[in-house]
């Protein structure tokens, strides 16, 4: 049988966020937990808690910025952009699969299909065959033909 918890994962991070870290670690810790993020009574919180307090920050921003408004945020949202962001950095999808805590690197393929900016540079990397630019594709009357057909 599966345990119900979930899977714990361990990241790198940045100089400035362990500094951070360790002036949240210097301060009196909630209750008698050890929890990093404690809830007011100093336990560990729950998914659902990080979900509410993820919302209730998200809808206060998006008092700034209306695009939010229209978005789906949740931490898997923000996982998958921190994902894409490194990806759009050009760090390697292996790198990416172990930083997300994947069991396998086939998990970061989704991301890659994903993302334009690859696909486009990789077509950037290929040369037409009468060396001009091939314009844009026009579908003939058989091929749209067909397509109405499906």
């Amino acid at each position: 049988m599966q345990s119900s918890r979930r899977k714990e994962r361990t990241t790198p991070i940045t100089r400035m966020l362990n500094a951070t870290l360790k002036a949240w670690l210097d301060e009196p810790p909630v209750g008698n937990g050890n929890a990093l993020f404690p809830t007011v009574h100093g336990g560990r919180m729950s998914p659902d808690a990080v979900q509410y307090l993820l919302a209730k920050y998200v809808l206060a921003a998006s008092k700034g910025c209306l695009s939010l408004r229209s978005k789906r945020i949740s931490p898997h949202v923000l996982r998958h952009s921190a994902a894409m962001e490194l990806l759009d950095a050009g760090v390697d999808s292996t790198v990416i699969s172990l930083w997300l805590g994947h069991e396998s690197t086939r998990s970061t393929q989704p991301y890659l299909h994903a993302h334009l900016a690859i696909k486009e540079a990789a077509l950037a990397k290929i040369d037409p065959l009468d060396k001009q630019s091939p314009g844009r594709f026009r579908a003939g009357d058989e091929l749209l033909a067909f397509l109405d057909k499906l």
